[in-house]
């Protein structure tokens, strides 16, 4: 798709850029972890009816929550894993359907947000100025741990967007650093939303024995959110000592966690605080905000 404009990429790149980081005239966004349900879940029929019914109302009222319109946002979905951290750089990305044996009409969604290239490029000096190896990827497109939550927080699709992957380690620290890389953007009105399930075991989902655990890990996990900035990154890296750690997000699997972990780190001193919880197909799910 061509511009009207007969300006160079570059020059683009960077009129895009200017119009990100305006410091001056954008408030200081929050930094959120959400959690992005089951697949399309919000977008076709459950048993029991209404099952989504509140996790989809806590995402709908996140707009008006905010200090203002964001100026773009940077996206950390618990779907996309890579060997180092890859950042979104294509200027109008697909869509990844990357949930399996849904409705068809499931697979016709759409999300028409642009990408931002500038922005892309901004994010990877960020972080490799902190240290950290990452680079774009402009192939790659949305998943639906971006498109399926923004459906409904944004449903205009009108804010740029970037996604940025976790590590395939997922290692805590690691991603609680590259929060703190990126933090500065909150500065420029950008967004920056970790998108996961404070549980998720697939095994578990429905089973009320694990309904005690998830609800014992929750309370574990606000205590860890709400605490001051270094005790929550501490306690937050050393998740797996919490109480039912492994049966809440089974080893290896811990992906839905870590992106609070980006966001934790994005948060820098700021506070952090439960906004959204209760008991979903048996288990407890909770969504974050910090400042």
């Amino acid at each position: 798709m061509t511009n009207a404009t007969s300006q160079p990429a570059s020059a683009q790149q960077s009129q895009t850029l200017a119009q990100v980081r305006q410091p001056q005239q954008a408030h200081r966004q929050p930094v959120l972890f959400i959690p992005h349900g089951a697949g399309p879940c919000f977008f076709m029929d459950w048993e029991p009816a209404h099952m989504w019914d509140g996790m989809s109302q806590y995402l709908r009222n996140i707009a008006e929550q905010l200090p203002q319109r964001p100026t773009a946002i940077v996206m950390v979905s618990a779907h996309w894993m890579a060997p180092q951290f890859h950042v979104t750089s294509h200027a109008n990305p697909d869509l990844v359907f990357d949930y399996y044996g849904f409705p068809p009409h499931t697979y016709e969604l759409t999300y028409p947000a642009v990408g931002q290239p500038a922005l892309a490029q901004h994010l990877v000096q960020l972080i490799n100025g902190a240290g950290l190896a990452a680079e774009v990827d402009g192939d790659r497109g949305f998943d639906h741990g971006m498109f399926i939550p923004l459906k409904l927080m944004f449903p205009d699709a009108d804010i740029p967007v970037v996604q940025l992957s976790l590590r395939n380690d997922l290692d805590p620290a690691a991603h609680v650093a590259v929060g703190q890389a990126i933090a500065d953007l909150r500065d420029e009105g950008v967004l920056i939303v970790g998108s996961g399930m404070s549980f998720h075991n697939m095994r578990g989902y429905g089973d009320s024995r694990f309904t005690p655990l998830s609800e014992i890990f929750d309370d574990w996990l606000t205590e860890a959110v709400e605490a001051d900035a270094e005790t929550r990154n501490d306690h937050l890296t050393s998740w797996a000592k919490a109480p039912h750690a492994y049966a809440c997000h089974p080893a290896g699997k811990e992906e839905h966690l870590i992106p609070l972990m980006v966001a934790a780190g994005a948060a820098r001193s700021d506070v952090g605080r439960k906004v959204y919880s209760e008991q979903v197909l048996k288990t407890r799910l909770s969504g974050f905000q910090f400042g």
